[in-house]
C-alpha cells in the first residue's frame, strides 16, 4: 500500500506544471477555415513561407510553415500592451520583429531571440491549426 501511495505522490508533483499567465494578450476564441488552393495562400505552401491574416486573435495570425506542418502565431507582441503606435509585429523572413521595442522573435518557435534590455519573458502566442485535405482550419 505505501508503494502505490508514493507514487502516486510522484505522478501529482511530476504533472504540477505551472504556466504563467501573459497579462498583454487576451484569451480569445475564433475559428477560420481558409482554402490552401487559393493564390492568396501560396506562401505558406511552401518550407519557410508566412503570411499574415487580419481579423483572427488580438491583432491577428501570423502563420508559417515549417517542414509543411502550418503554425499559427497571434501577432501582437507577447511583451507589451497592444497600442496604437506599436499595433503588431512585422514578419521578417523566419523571424518577426516589434519595430517599437526592437524584440526579435522566431516563427519556428515562438521564443525572442534578442533581448532588447527589458524584460521580455513571455514567447509568442501559439494558436491550433489542422489540416482538412486542402483546407487549413485556425482556431482557439
Amino acid at each position: 500500500m505505501k508503494k502505490y501511495i508514493i507514487l502516486f505522490l510522484i505522478i501529482i508533483a511530476c504533472e504540477n506544471e505551472q504556466t504563467d499567465y501573459n497579462p498583454y494578450i487576451p484569451n480569445i476564441s475564433f475559428e477560420r477555415i481558409i482554402n490552401l488552393n487559393l493564390p492568396i495562400y501560396d506562401d505558406i505552401n511552401y518550407t519557410g513561407g508566412s503570411l499574415e491574416l487580419d481579423g483572427l486573435g488580438v491583432c491577428g495570425v501570423i502563420l508559417f510553415n515549417l517542414n509543411d506542418d502550418i503554425i499559427a502565431w497571434e501577432a501582437c507582441d507577447p511583451n507589451h500592451k497592444k497600442n496604437n503606435t506599436c499595433p503588431k509585429l512585422d514578419i521578417n523572413g523566419v523571424q518577426t520583429i516589434c519595430n517599437c521595442e526592437n524584440n526579435l522573435y522566431s516563427l519556428a518557435t515562438g521564443q525572442i531571440l534578442n533581448n532588447s534590455g527589458s524584460i521580455s519573458k513571455y514567447p509568442m502566442i501559439r494558436y491550433k491549426t489542422e489540416r482538412i485535405g486542402y483546407n487549413l482550419r485556425i482556431y482557439n
